[in-house]
């Protein structure tokens, strides 16, 4: 009988495309290429896709025979130029989609991919580059003269810029829905089985499932949350006619991982940000909410750590917390044609029943569970009403929808003016955001796949205690969410986002044991590695949706940013205010057509001559809605049901449906995550290495100061960082190639626009130019004078040869390996003034050598390995039956050692 269950791996990781005049053979291999798919595209048809899976498994045997009979059949005649007649046209990594505007149908190819983040040995790629080509022949190609103009702008959308897939790991739903689904109960998992079985797509899906006797393990693959998925429109064309491992799911926004070491221990810290596709577009043009409940600019946020010393899901400790940021759900705008730094915000439509904001919250209802706390940033007091229109409008909404809510599932409100706090010189921002931040996380609690440590047991913390959430035996879950918003959802949003990770970071390191306390402070390498990763998240977005990276960070709140920033913000708001008022209307354009938004049809206004999209995101105005829901009864029934659990991930048959659960062998490519990560059939190096390039805490965040305490909880000076190390090198010595993880790659300050003109006024700093871009990846420049500057420097300083001035003093530590190395030597030359019999001889504890060459001349030797003790044997077949999830019984002699180091240590 199967005994556990692991996501499904797509067997369609790499791909060539082949080409004929009638034909293109699209052929998808694992990576491994063990295992073949083959897609036929007719080229014949100048309007309409016709695509053909043959739902057949391939050797690489039978592709290469396939290929090859492909080439013969399809050559020319004698004597006519060519002597092929199948081509390669392209190498690609995955199929964004089809897309089809006034002639026939492009199909866009991943051809470029890198490596962002493992969560789980499951990798998570972002797209560095595409390539989209046209289907038909041109014998049959029908040209039209807007043709063109709309492929650039489809092509408009940078899809090189944050677009993130993943060939394992579903990234449209969190952490916690994924490992949910992988614990269901193995009953429900066996009929799941056979209704797979039944509606399979592929005929040879279940080959060898009879001869596997009992053993075997459930792969499951769970359909994305359609919501943050970019090239939905793009697949639905193909998605009932191929093979499901065909459909590669890819989300926008943010993904980036940095290595917090803990005394070597290393800990993986993750930040993920999926950018709805749902009235998705930029800053002026997008506000508010649709008639649908989905709101602008709405980003869910998703913090992971991860013990990457166990890699498996089912025997490593996982955690994660998830926040989400949007525009206020209510139907308003801003009118940029009256060109004002500031815009007038209006009310567009009387809502008086909540109708839009009550869809919203039943969406998060679903989703997230209870409660729902929304954190209001907007400002409260103004000489003349702006924001505060915003805070009116939705103070009234969640007063009326609550009044119907069960008392315990309520929306929390709180309001907070943060850009008044800011002004004050006697408030600390972060201080009070702290506050809020911690009464948030004890009431939504998080997730974490294992049960708390016995030691939180003997010596109880009061804040663990009061913490919220849904405990079970294996865990906990995080049930409710935090809903941030100002008016932009920008800088004042990704600072309060920040401190509430910051919080609940704490709490997360305390579940896994890694940590006495749940408490970060500032300045220690922890803070600082996810400040770095919470600034390039909010950079991102902040290109995304408004033209430019932030202006107001941490420092700025902290007030510790340089004050020499100030010149620079009022160019960066000028520029800013010159991308929305002139190039935001073709960015919304490109968004609209890419997400399917608008389909360009013959006869009908081009999408240049609309006046407006808004009849495009608002669906009632063309149609009337089939049904209207009840002004008091807001909700779905069945969220209401469950709550405090989200309805997504509870067990009932409407999310079974959303279930692919097939039974695979153990030895199985598609379900061997060991294989899929190690790669043991390829060659590796250590300078490729993922694990090894991200950015870590030891490397580029702790002092390089001998002696220093390695903890990363430890506060530090700020001139005791890595980082103003690397910061205060030559020149010479910053244009080496650094190898970090890089979220994205900000342009240059003088390419920037600024934040948003509608936050708060006060005073504002930028990072220095360093700082903005430091997990990005660096590339060596050379700059024209440089072929001179050598030549006349031909004599180079010891320094920068040797790494070492010889005239320094040298430190003890270097005396002692030096020592070691004379001894070492030493202790050769011995070897060889003997009578060259057998021995062994252990140079004071440094290293056991044994000669192997008869020649005197020869220093040759082997190092013996050293002799292990049974007891020490034990120990480490322990440890690996562990990482198995298999835990040995502690013995009577364990428990009471335990118990006197508690004594001893802490009572």
């Amino acid at each position: 009988m199967p005994t556990a269950a692991a996501p499904i791996i797509s067997s369609v990781q790499k791909l060539v495309l082949y080409e004929t005049r009638a034909r293109y053979f699209l052929v998808g291999s694992n990576h491994a290429e063990t295992k073949y798919r083959v897609l036929k595209i007719d080229r014949t048809e100048p309007k309409d896709l016709v695509i053909i899976d043959d739902r057949h498994v391939y050797t690489q045997q039978e592709v290469r025979e396939l290929l090859g009979r492909l080439d013969l059949g399809n050559r020319t005649k004698a004597g006519q130029k060519g002597s092929s007649g199948l081509f390669r046209a392209v190498s690609a990594f995955g199929v964004v989609g089809f897309v089809r505007f006034l002639e026939g149908y492009y199909i866009v190819l991943i051809t470029k991919r890198r490596k962002m983040a493992d969560i789980g040995g499951h990798a998570i790629y972002k797209i560095e580059d595409t390539n989209m080509i046209y289907i038909p022949n041109d014998s049959v190609r029908i040209t039209h003269p807007d043709e063109a103009r709309y492929l650039r702008i489809f092509q408009n959308v940078d899809l090189s810029s944050n677009f993130y897939f993943s060939y394992s790991y579903d990234l449209s739903h969190s952490l916690q829905y994924n490992l949910t689904v992988l614990r269901m109960p193995l009953e429900m998992l066996k009929s799941e089985t056979s209704k797979t079985r039944q509606e399979s797509f592929d005929i040879f899906e279940d080959e060898g499932l009879i001869t596997q006797g009992g053993s075997g393990v459930f792969g499951i693959s769970s359909e994305p949350y359609m919501k943050y998925v970019w090239n939905g429109e793009l697949l639905d064309i193909i998605k009932t006619t191929v093979h499901r491992d065909w459909l590669l799911y890819i989300i926008h926004g943010f993904c980036g991982q940095s290595k917090l070491l803990i005394y070597g221990r290393p800990v993986y810290v993750t930040l993920i940000a999926r950018r709805s596709s749902k009235f998705a577009g930029t800053r002026f043009l997008k506000r508010g909410a649709n008639c649908e409940g989905d709101v602008a600019n709405e980003v869910e946020t998703e913090q992971i750590l991860c013990d990457a010393s166990v890699m498996s899901f089912t025997a490593g400790s996982y955690s994660s917390y998830v926040q989400v940021r949007g525009s206020v759900p209510l139907y308003w705008s801003q009118d940029i044609s009256t060109m004002m730094p500031k815009p007038p915000i209006t009310l567009d439509q009387a809502d008086p029943f909540a109708h839009v904001a009550a869809l919203h919250f039943d969406q998060m209802l679903q989703r997230f569970g209870s409660p729902i706390i929304i954190l209001n940033l907007v400002k409260e007091r103004e000489k003349r009403k702006h924001e505060r229109i915003l805070s009116e409008e939705l103070v009234a909404a969640v007063t009326y929808l609550n009044q119907f809510l069960p008392p315990e599932h309520t929306i929390v409100y709180i309001p907070w003016d943060m850009a008044k706090y800011t002004k004050s010189k006697l408030c600390n921002v972060l201080d009070r955001l702290n506050v809020i931040a911690e009464s948030v996380v004890k009431k939504t609690g998080f997730f974490v796949n294992r049960p708390d440590s016995y030691c939180s047991t003997l010596r109880p913390d009061e804040k663990w205690n009061e913490l919220g959430g849904c405990v079970n035996p294996t865990g906990r879950l995080q049930t409710g969410i935090l809903r941030t918003n100002c008016v932009d959802c920008l800088d004042r949003t990704n600072t309060a986002q920040f401190m509430v990770g910051k919080c609940a970071l704490a709490y997360q390191l305390y579940s896994l044991g890694l940590i006495d306390k749940p408490n970060l402070q500032f300045d220690t390498d922890a803070v600082r590695l996810f400040e770095e990763l919470y600034e390039d998240h909010g950079d991102t977005l902040s290109l995304q949706y408004g033209g430019s990276q932030l202006v107001h960070r941490v420092k700025t709140y902290r007030k510790i940013a340089p004050w020499t920033q100030h010149s620079k913000d009022i160019m960066q708001t000028l520029s800013r205010y010159y991308s929305n008022a002139f190039s935001d209307a073709d960015r919304q354009d490109s968004i609209n057509l890419f997400l399917g938004v608008f389909h360009p049809t013959e006869g009908k206004p081009h999408l240049w001559e609309l006046p407006t999209d808004f009849y495009l995101h608002h669906k009632n105005t063309m149609s009337l809605l089939p049904t209207r829901r009840s002004y008091t009864h807001w909700w779905t029934p069945e969220v209401i049901r469950h709550l405090p659990l989200p309805y997504d991930e509870v067990i009932c048959a409407a999310n079974l449906k959303k279930l692919i659960v097939k039974k695979f062998h153990r030895c199985e490519e598609e379900i061997d995550i060991h294989n899929e990560f190690f790669r043991p059939y390829e060659l590796s190096s250590f300078d490729d290495t993922f694990c090894l390039a991200m950015t870590s805490s030891a490397r580029d965040f702790m002092p390089k100061t001998v002696g220093i305490d390695p903890s990363p909880f430890t506060v530090r000076k700020p001139d005791e960082t890595g980082k103003s190390v690397l910061g205060n090198k030559s020149n010479r010595e910053e244009a080496v190639l650094q190898r970090k993880t890089a979220a994205s790659a900000p342009p240059p300050p003088s390419e920037e626009a600024v934040s948003s003109s509608s936050e708060d006024d006060s005073g504002t700093d930028r990072e220095d130019e360093g700082s903005v871009s430091q997990r990005s990846t660096p590339v060596k420049m050379t700059d024209p004078g440089d072929s001179a500057k050598v030549t006349e420097n031909v004599v180079q300083p010891m320094k920068e040869v040797y790494g070492i001035n010889l005239s320094d003093t040298l430190s003890e530590e270097d005396f002692s390996i030096y020592a070691r190395f004379v001894q070492l030597g030493q202790s050769q030359h011995k070897q060889d003034r003997s009578s060259q019999q057998p021995c062994s001889r252990c140079s004071d504890g440094v290293i056991k050598l044994t000669p192997i060459s008869a020649f005197s001349q020869d220093n040759i030797y082997e190092v013996q390995p050293p002799r292990v003790d049974r007891k020490s044997t034990e120990i480490f077949h322990a440890h690996i039956q562990a990482s198995r999830g298999i835990m040995q019984p502690l013995g009577k002699e364990d428990t009471a050692m335990y118990r006197e180091y508690i004594r001893n240590r802490y009572l």
